[in-house]
């Protein structure tokens, strides 16, 4: 077999593979008189087929096996004896004359077939020890711990029906009618509804106009969308409400004591505060964890500069590039309403997709070289984690990550990024500091205007709503529906 570089340009490299007809007809001859004597074929006893009658039946349908696991098994092959990685499945290029393919199958011609690819570069790692982080930690008091544990009463409270009207904290039962320009809207309809007034679930001024009425009563409201309102058709536009009140109810009495705790299946008020407790410290750990982490990669970016895989930053372009015309499209916004054109944010995104990949690629050489492991059980874990977001689907993920080539390494990748920085922290300097709760979350915003430019594949919007990943966020207001916004509903 003749191994010839055809091409080095940079990353890109082509290779010219052949493979002389006297060795594929050798391989073949090899092949067939391997199954010589378990061929069955008419007029002839076992193992006293002719050769030549053997390769004249089965010869073609051979060589074309052999074609086959070459153009499979022999490019990974070639790869590791060269030393290189390519960036992805190299792609492999036969000749398409159909006269010439008949010459290969019958041995008479040699096979050839040329492999493109682009590799991975060689990586020097740096001293990761002048690398210096600041981990922003928040204490979490008994009066934070308190608020949320009245918060989780307050979604618990029960209510008891009351003769009257409707005062602010009490419950109300209603069916409504949505209407603009006196037309019903989807997801403007709802049926025994139940809104707690002064929640501020619904719209600004929906809420308002349901104080003072009663069981019975009924009444048209109106309110305007606000102007940022998610669906498009609905936003900034003036609308009426046809209500009708069925049920007041007033809300009981809050004691967080051991009866609240039991009703939350905890065995006492002790219990639940440590929980509550617990839950706090995880959602600042992961904003905290989010913004050291922010600070790695920045630093990262800073001390690695090389030529990227042309393939890897296409192809995490377009996954970036469809996450933001999907986001466009479902906000009924464009590139002008962004602030932009769609050449600048070609042009933005095009080096958020390096910066991604670049990232990516000095990651891996660390914890490769680290010795950075994904075990089956965090595998197995992390699978579990995706069947429990899709209830009733988990026959067909199974199916999904067992026959779909590179859905497992999507499961791995994110772990072994995490494990990755896990080691980083054990080698660089990390200087703790104690802000308060505002100031994490502040800074996290701010921080992730800039994360949007540089490393997260989505619009700034969508990132400053990410960034303080585990944070949980405010509600937007919404409309008293129950579809989702972006399908035009109102809620």
């Amino acid at each position: 077999m003749q191994v010839i570089e055809t091409l080095a340009e940079g990353l890109k490299r082509e290779i010219k593979v052949v493979i002389p007809a006297k060795d594929m007809e050798a391989q073949m001859n090899e092949r067939l008189e391997d199954v010589k004597g378990r061929v069955r074929i008419n007029g002839f006893r076992p193992g006293k087929v002719p050769f030549a009658h053997l390769k004249k039946m089965y010869g073609k349908s051979v060589m074309a096996e052999l074609v086959n696991e070459i153009v499979r098994d022999r490019p990974s092959a070639i790869l590791s004896e060269r030393g290189e990685k390519s960036a992805t499945q190299p792609e492999v290029a036969m000749t398409e004359d159909q006269a010439e393919a008949e010459k290969i199958l019958n041995g008479e011609a040699d096979f050839e077939f040329t492999l493109s690819y682009e590799v991975i570069p060689a990586i020097e790692l740096k001293d990761n020890s002048g690398i210096a982080v600041t981990r922003e930690v928040v204490d979490v008091d008994a009066k934070e711990v308190d608020e949320q544990i009245l918060k989780i009463a307050e979604s618990a409270r029960s209510y008891e029906t009351k003769k009257g009207k409707a005062a602010d904290g009490d419950r109300v039962t209603i069916d409504y009618l949505g209407k603009v320009d006196g037309v019903a809207f989807d997801g403007g309809k709802d049926e025994d509804a139940e809104l707690v007034l002064g929640s501020n679930r619904f719209i600004p001024g929906f809420e308002e106009q349901l104080v003072g009425l009663k069981a019975g009563d009924e009444k048209v409201i109106t309110v305007t969308f606000p102007a940022d309102y998610p669906a498009a058709n609905l936003a900034g536009k003036e609308a009426t409400f046809d209500i009708n009140v069925k049920e007041v109810a007033a809300a009981a009495a809050i004691e967080i004591n051991d009866e609240l705790a039991s009703k939350l299946g905890l065995e006492s008020a002790d219990k639940l505060r440590e929980i509550v407790r617990g839950q706090i410290e995880s959602q600042y750990g992961s904003v905290t964890r989010q913004k050291v982490k922010r600070q790695i990669l920045d630093q990262l970016d800073e001390m690695y500069k090389f030529d990227t895989p042309e393939r890897l930053v296409d192809a995490e372009f377009e996954n970036i590039w469809r996450q933001i015309n999907t986001d466009l499209a479902q906000s009924g916004k464009t590139f002008a309403d962004e602030d932009t054109t769609e050449e600048a944010a070609r042009e933005e995104y095009r080096k958020l997709a390096e910066r991604r990949v670049r990232l990516g690629l000095v990651l891996s050489e660390i914890g490769e070289k680290a010795g950075v492991q994904v075990s089956d059980e965090e595998m197995q874990q992390s699978l579990f984690q995706q069947l429990r977001q899709f209830p009733g689907q988990e026959k067909q993920i199974l199916e999904y990550f067992q026959k779909t080539p590179g859905a497992a390494a999507s499961l791995r990748a994110p772990i072994f990024e995490e494990k990755v920085v896990d080691h980083l922290l054990g080698e660089i300097k990390v200087t703790d500091k104690t802000v308060s709760k505002d100031e994490l979350m502040a800074d996290d915003e701010e921080g992730s205007e800039k994360e949007a430019k540089k490393a997260a594949p989505k619009k700034k919007a969508a990132a400053k709503a990410e960034a303080a990943e585990g944070e949980e966020a405010a509600p937007k207001k919404k409309a008293p529906a129950k579809k989702k916004a972006a399908e035009g509903d109102a809620e």
